[in-house]
């Protein structure tokens, strides 16, 4: 089975894709990762992120249109951070047509402006690649990493005014995709305010249900519908 998780930056996509991947066998297409390598010699890309703005459509497709070329995907994937905008989602569509793929649900991590913008702007990381949180998940000693004691960071897309710029970015072109998905009878919401392990249990139980439903009646979402 192959799922999207979706969500405004901040609103735990990452954590909860790293809870599915590992619960379900699931292989993790995260163009954030694919990003954040591809910075490092691609320039064009590091001044997009460290702005805020999104990665143009060609560039992204073609990212995630090699990837599923390239196959190993048998026990299913999950897409985060893809698609973005209704025309990548028409694109996907395209691109899963011809692999004989199909995506079973789209799990929509809901939370508000102000409840993202906290995650984000408190988040640090030390370069062994380490995550903290300054209110949610604090080192012991302010600043330094548990692990390797070296300095915390916060990323240049996690600042304040870069993160409220991400957000209206998302509000103006991804939202429309919240339209797109609920015509396939895809979407499904999830309450992101709960914490981690509430919000995956929300997830798992979709998905555990999900895949009964297929398999005794080949309907896909007769759940959700």
């Amino acid at each position: 089975m192959n799922y999207i998780i979706m969500g405004l930056p901040g609103a735990g996509k990452g954590t909860q894709a790293k809870k599915i991947v590992e619960g379900f066998g699931l292989v993790h297409l995260s163009t954030g990762d694919m990003f954040r390598q591809a910075k490092k010699s691609d320039e064009v890309i590091s001044k997009l992120l460290a702005s805020g703005q999104l990665v143009p459509d060609d560039i992204v497709i073609d990212m995630i249109k090699n990837r599923l070329a390239k196959g190993n995907l048998k026990n299913g994937f999950l897409l985060d951070g893809f698609p973005r905008t209704v025309k990548q989602a028409e694109e996907l569509d395209l691109m899963l047509k011809v692999e004989n793929m199909k995506i079973a649900a789209v799990f929509f991590v809901d939370v508000c402006f102000d409840e993202a913008i906290k995650r984000i702007v408190g988040r640090r990381v030390c370069t062994c690649g380490a995550s903290y949180h300054v209110d949610f998940i604090p080192p012991k000693i302010e600043g330094k990493c548990d692990i390797c004691g070296k300095d915390l960071i916060q990323r240049d897309d996690d600042k304040e005014d870069v993160v409220k710029n991400r957000l209206e970015v998302y509000e103006k072109q991804t939202r429309p995709l919240i339209d797109y998905y609920k015509k396939t009878k895809l979407f499904v919401n999830i309450d992101g305010s709960k914490n981690e392990k509430e919000i995956f249990n929300q997830i798992s139980r979709l998905m555990i249900v999900n895949k009964i439903t297929v398999k005794n009646t080949g309907c896909l979402l007769c759940y959700f519908a």
